[in-house]
């Protein structure tokens, strides 16, 4: 994607400039976003988190992981720890966006038309204020997915990880977190805006005028976009967030990447990929979608 000096500003396209809700609209819609995202990717999720977080080979493949799901656990158990998900990445997704159009709307705002850079970095800006949040909720999400035995809560979960290690035990897995958000939702909104703008450019019409099935489409390249770049960092935080509390495995972050490398190749940085490619053209065209129609309707 080459930059286009003849986008035109998101302000210009919704017609929002000035509007002193616009704030709690994001808020509001971001969370709308999110809840979207976890009842239609929370299946793939949990088929994710179980091929990652296998270090004895009890998983053989991604069709493996849901006949046995389905076997032992029962259909629900596609939507273990939903409710942590359902609260947080609600609140995850909510930053992600708000940040998203603040870095757009305010920290931008001298430049006529907004460039690629600037999506990318308004995106890079969401993900990495969207960390410190999301790696303690991913972590507390991930120990839910992963507990064949027992039916520990999300208030369990977090209580044993304190209890174990403290705060720094339920923000393990920060920094890959970081990586994988900061670079991600870069390439995540980079994409999503990058094509809206050629729509509008194109059709000679405006933000809100795009039919649905396309806002689909493009939401589904967003994803597809954050998710071919950041797999590995995804992997690294997975590991080390259902790493043993009182035995960790991994030492340190290098530990742990050196280990998976030992242990698989490359390859060991990409289990697990399928679900999440499955995954993100759904989980990711209902996010956008839901974001977009909420924005239209609150005006």
């Amino acid at each position: 994607m080459t930059e286009e000096a003849s986008f035109p500003n998101l302000e210009d396209l919704n017609g929002q400039e000035g509007d002193k809700f616009r704030v709690v609209k994001d808020l509001f819609a971001g969370t709308v976003g999110g809840i979207a995202q976890v009842l239609v990717g929370q299946p793939f999720d949990t088929t994710k988190v179980r091929l990652q977080s296998d270090t004895t080979g009890q998983y053989k493949s991604t069709v493996d992981v849901i006949k046995k799901l389905i076997k032992n656990e029962g259909m629900l158990a596609f939507y273990k720890g939903t409710l942590t998900p359902l609260i947080g990445v609600g609140a995850c997704v909510s930053i992600q966006f708000s940040v998203n159009e603040y870095m757009k709307r305010n920290v931008f705002s001298g430049s006529a038309h907004l460039n690629n850079s600037q999506y990318y970095l308004s995106g890079v800006a969401s993900g990495l204020a969207n960390s410190v949040l999301a790696s303690p909720i991913e972590h507390v999400r991930i120990r839910l997915q992963t507990q064949l035995t027992g039916n520990l809560g999300p208030l369990d979960i977090i209580k044993k990880i304190y209890s174990n290690n403290g705060v720094s035990g339920l923000m393990r897995g920060l920094i890959p977190t970081a990586v994988r958000e900061g670079h991600g939702m870069g390439m995540y909104f980079l994409t999503f805006e990058y094509l809206v703008k050629r729509d509008t450019l194109k059709n000679k019409i405006q933000r809100k005028e795009i039919p649905g099935w396309r806002l689909c489409l493009y939401g589904a390249a967003a994803g597809y976009a954050m998710w071919f770049t950041v797999y590995p960092a995804d992997i690294v935080k997975s590991r080390l967030q259902t790493d043993n509390l009182t035995n960790p495995e991994y030492k340190s972050l290098k530990d742990c990447i050196g280990k998976i490398y030992k242990a698989n190749g490359v390859g060991g940085f990409f289990k697990g990929f399928a679900p999440t490619i499955l995954r993100a053209a759904p989980a990711n065209a209902a996010t956008f979608y839901a974001f977009e129609l909420t924005m239209r309707l609150l005006g």
